[in-house]
């Protein structure tokens, strides 16, 4: 049996059970506004495994470089494709016209391309501003079981709109010693919109990222526990150079080597986020 990283009693989390209906969705802020710290990644193969898993699943692109756009094989800058920016800023769209089905089961994706870098600023200008992506999304949230917002690296106004559109937030943390430093800005902004906006917003898990076995990363990943306790994931996802090989090829390494040990993280924890009921 493998050993908790914490000396934790470790738990095998089973295999979920089918599901008899679907919907409504927890709406899963993926965010952390330090970049390289395995967001992207994390949100791609929690999403691919919980769509194996039977949950149907919508992933948000909501990062202007659109990295999980190409990583599910969808070509952001087709024309013929309407995007996340395009629902936000289009009155007369149908959000729906913006989903996109990938090649995978239980699995869609509302792709992102630079077009949302003019967002922010535009943003600005709204009404209610905060809200407006809770409010582009609401007539999805019955159709699927899990909506995983991919946020971009930053805490500005995409990433205030994903955190009040979330029901809670997973953070990415890799266990490296400034990542764990910059998780108290986000704190900070996470607090702030809980209290004026999105009062039912929680902190889901941390999820220790390209861990190693190193000093450095076991002595991160006791400072983590230290800081969240039970919010941090059981499952650590270590680093590895097989993840940018299934980037490539636009598909989760839950599926493109599921017998990986980075696919056997990425489906450990996706059972851990439905056994804590995260997701149905």
């Amino acid at each position: 049996m493998p050993q908790d990283l914490l000396n934790r009693e470790y738990e095998e989390f089973p295999a979920p059970q089918a599901l008899a209906e679907h919907g409504p969705a927890s709406i899963i802020a993926m965010c952390n506004q330090k970049g390289g710290v395995g967001k992207t990644t994390s949100s791609i193969n929690i999403a691919g495994a919980l769509s194996q898993y039977g949950r149907r699943v919508l992933l948000i692109d909501f990062d202007p470089q659109g990295a999980a756009t190409v990583g599910l094989g969808i070509n952001g800058n087709d024309d013929s494709i309407k995007t996340i920016y395009d629902a936000m800023f289009d009155m007369n769209l149908d959000v729906h016209e913006c989903v996109q089905h990938t090649k995978f089961d239980n699995l869609d994706i509302i792709p992102a391309n630079i077009d949302l870098s003019a967002a922010e600023v535009q943003l600005v200008a709204e009404m209610s501003r905060e809200s407006i992506l809770s409010t582009v999304i609401q007539p999805l949230v019955n159709e699927y079981d899990a909506i995983i917002i991919d946020c971009q690296p930053s805490l500005g106004l995409l990433t205030v709109n994903a955190l009040t559109a979330a029901t809670g937030v997973i953070i990415p943390l890799a266990a490296e010693y400034f990542a764990l430093r910059g998780v108290a800005l986000l704190m900070q902004s996470i607090t702030k919109v809980k209290k004026r906006i999105n009062p039912s917003l929680e902190v889901y898990g941390v999820l220790p990222t390209m861990f190693t076995r190193t000093l450095h990363s076991q002595e991160v990943l006791e400072r983590t526990y230290e800081a969240f306790g039970d919010k941090l994931f059981h499952t650590v996802i270590t680093r590895s150079i097989k993840l940018p090989d299934a980037t490539v090829a636009s598909t989760p390494i839950t599926m493109f080597a599921p017998e990986h040990k980075v696919a056997k993280e990425y489906r450990a924890v996706t059972r851990e986020i439905i056994a804590r009921g995260i997701v149905a």
